[in-house]
């Protein structure tokens, strides 16, 4: 197939998302897109529990707040397996720079949110990132 999408190498996405309107908009949109969703979950304790049990997660997208605690706790057990973790909330706390390696503010356009997958992607597997959407940052090494 000549025009077949490129499979991306971050293919394995864990969404962790309270707003059932944006979990089942970004579901479709990133399928459409290649991605293999291993689950789209509302809750730290299920978020937590999907990484402590070694599932396959190679990005992990993750709101804030949500009904049943923080966010942060999220990327705090990514950390310890090695999986990456961007942030999409409407507050970014100052302290997830040390945990994640980047945010997405809310609300974004479908083109930002592929656009900071993507962004992350060249991160990980050191390749060059292009310029970055608007409402996102890169934080630490990554930046």
């Amino acid at each position: 197939m000549l025009f077949a999408k490129k499979k991306p190498t971050l293919a394995r996405l864990l969404l962790v998302e309270d707003e059932p309107l944006v979990a089942f908009d970004n579901e479709h949109l990133l399928t459409d897109q290649g991605y293999e969703i291993v689950a789209t979950v509302d809750r730290v304790t299920d978020a937590v529990a999907m990484i402590v049990d070694g599932r396959e997660i190679d990005l992990i997208l993750a709101d804030v707040a949500l009904a049943d605690g923080n966010g942060m706790d999220v990327a705090r057990a990514a950390l310890e397996r090695g999986i990456p973790v961007m942030f999409v909330t409407g507050h970014c706390p100052q302290e997830a720079e040390a945990l994640v390696i980047g945010c997405l503010d809310k609300p974004y356009t479908q083109r930002a949110l592929i656009a900071a997958i993507g962004a992350v992607e060249a991160v990980v597997t050191g390749k060059r990132r292009g310029r970055l959407p608007e409402g996102f940052r890169l934080f630490g090494d990554a930046a």
